[in-house]
Formats: C-alpha cells, structure tokens, sequence
C-alpha cells in the first residue's frame, strides 16, 4: 500500500528534476543569444538584453517563469544574466534557475603602420 505514492512521489521527483534541466537549457541559450549581441561593436546592453527576451519568448515562457534578465557592457567585458524558477509540477516549490553568459566587447582598433 505504501509503495504505490513512494513510487509516484519518485516520478513526480524524476520529471521536477528534468524541468529544472530544460529550464536551465533555455536560460543558458537566452544568455549567450544576449551576450553574442550585446558585445558586438557598435551594439549596446540594452540591444543584448533585447534580443535575450526575444529568444526567450521564442523559446516559451512554460519552462522558465518569473524570468529576469540582465545585461551589462563596459569597454573589456559584456555579461548577461538570466535569472528565474523552474516550472513545477506540484505547485509545493519550485527550483532556482541562473545562467551567466560572458565576453570580451568587441572593439575595432586600426592596424599599426609600418616604419
């Protein structure tokens, strides 16, 4: 009698777990889709974070919910970051989802000329 719900209780847990993976799939695609904009020369973090909800929303919001997402630029360094909770199927909690996506900006320089 106590096998059936300790055995349903474990798939529920497989399936929780396996959301949480495709939840943080998606954030880790949505933060390098973002970064490989944002450093662009000529591009900006507003333009990376952008395009990060852009794929986001291509992507679907089922997985992920309560995303945010944050971009930032300077002259050596663009990072973007996704932060969020895995969909869950029980309702009782949810697990934490974060993804770091990180690079150089990208900086056109003029080649130096020969003496």
């Amino acid at each position: 009698m106590i096998v059936t719900p300790l055995l349903l209780l474990l798939i529920m847990g497989i399936i929780q777990f396996a959301l949480w993976e495709h939840a943080t799939h998606v954030a880790d695609a949505v933060a390098q889709q973002g970064v490989s904009v944002a450093r662009l020369q000529g591009s900006t973090a507003s333009e990376g974070q952008s395009e990060a909800q852009g794929v986001l929303d291509q992507l679907g919001r089922g997985a992920l919910v309560s995303s945010k997402i944050t971009a930032t630029r300077n002259a050596a360094n663009t990072t973007v970051i996704v932060t969020g909770k895995a969909e869950s199927i029980i309702g009782l909690f949810s697990l934490p989802v974060r993804a770091v996506a990180s690079g150089p900006t990208e900086a056109y320089t003029t080649p130096a000329q020969a003496p």
